[in-house]
């Protein structure tokens, strides 16, 4: 087993989520676009996905997206992403019975825009955050980018106990959508959603009598580069459409799986924790197929996976913050006991798997 958990160990001490007020079922999308090829509605429809949130566009006159181009979809992924960051840092400050002046490093994690300035600075003008607030930005790595970014969160928190970190993962996936009737971007259309999620951490926080204060000391990241698969998951430029389009490899389920169990060996190797003493595993609702991957290759039960299904079913693919909603319901069902430990992954571009052993 682990020693006791030192006072200036970093600590999750809040998370807060939100997404766009308009949720659409996939039989709402397509028949808002009219999408009758067969092998499209079959994709959407064998999703496992019952409802995301999105920004769309209006239908035109012949009933498809009207057409935006890439500036226009840029200033969508700025104007939404602010305002999705800004509730999801308000939510995440109130469950850590923090106020945004308590603030001082911020880390904005997005992959559906490029800005410069990037987010931490337009929140921090935004939301009249502290002026010498330490801030940090990770763009384009993906959907395993939460935990990219929390690694440096809680190495902050670490060298600055008493302090708060917080990172904020912001997707406007609906910023990065292409309509152009093919397969190819008709997995990324039927899969990814909207939304944002704050996580705050601070080292030297003391843990509550339970664990039902959603406060978990982070003990350990491990990290899986798989170089051979790098253009997996990427984005192109579409000349034909005049914007990035998103691309997802169909293989990308059996890359995860089968690289998933060497990153946990990786995770626990040291620490003293035995497979069998994770309680809690909260992964990336990458789709399907991946977390059935995920099931059968770690030996994991739909159950130990049921928040990473259930984001998947209501949300969708949230990108980088989608594990952060599943970490959100496990604290909200109420079962996690102080003591017990628990697995965070992520997967990405690169092809690359994140994992960080948790302790509440």
């Amino acid at each position: 087993m682990l020693a006791s958990t030192k006072v200036a160990s970093p600590r999750i001490v809040g998370v807060g989520t939100a997404n766009p007020k308009s949720g659409y079922s996939q039989d709402d999308i397509l028949a808002r676009y009219g999408i009758e090829d067969e092998r499209i509605r079959s994709l959407f429809r064998n999703s496992h996905i019952d409802q995301r949130f999105l920004h769309l566009p209006d239908v035109a006159p012949d009933g498809g997206p009207v057409p935006e181009t890439q500036g226009q979809l840029l200033e969508r992924h700025r104007s939404q992403g602010i305002e999705l960051a800004g509730r999801a840092l308000r939510a995440c400050l109130e469950r850590a019975d923090a106020d945004l002046d308590d603030v001082r490093y911020l880390c904005c994690v997005s992959s559906t825009g490029f800005l410069t300035p990037g987010f931490s600075a337009l929140l921090i003008r935004e939301f009249g955050l502290r002026r010498d607030c330490s801030r940090m930005d990770v763009v384009g790595m993906g959907c395993n980018a939460g935990l990219n970014g929390l690694n440096p969160v809680a190495a902050w928190a670490a060298a600055n106990p008493g302090e708060l970190a917080v990172m904020v993962c912001v997707e406007v996936c609906s910023a990065a959508y292409v309509y152009d009737g093919t397969m190819r971007t008709a997995v990324v259309n039927s899969l990814f959603g909207d939304g944002a999620a704050a996580v705050a951490v601070r080292a030297g926080a003391q843990p509550g009598p339970g664990a039902g204060d959603g406060s978990s000391a982070i003990l350990k990241f491990a990290s899986r580069l798989i170089p051979e698969m790098i253009g997996a998951m990427r984005f192109d430029w579409d000349n034909e459409q005049h914007k990035n389009s998103f691309f997802l490899d169909r293989d990308i389920p059996y890359v995860v799986g089968a690289n998933a169990e060497a990153v946990l060996d990786s995770l626990l190797a040291g620490t003293g924790v035995r497979r069998d003493e994770i309680s809690h595993w909260i992964a990336h609702s990458g789709g399907k197929k991946v977390i059935d991957s995920v099931k059968i290759n770690l030996g994991l039960t739909a159950y130990d996976l049921r928040h990473t299904i259930s984001v998947l079913r209501n949300y969708g693919n949230l990108s980088s913050g989608s594990f952060l909603f599943s970490y959100e319901q496990l604290m909200e069902e109420g079962r996690v006991a102080r003591g017990d430990y628990g697995v965070l992954m992520t997967m990405g571009p690169g092809s690359t798997i994140e994992m960080a052993l948790v302790r509440w």
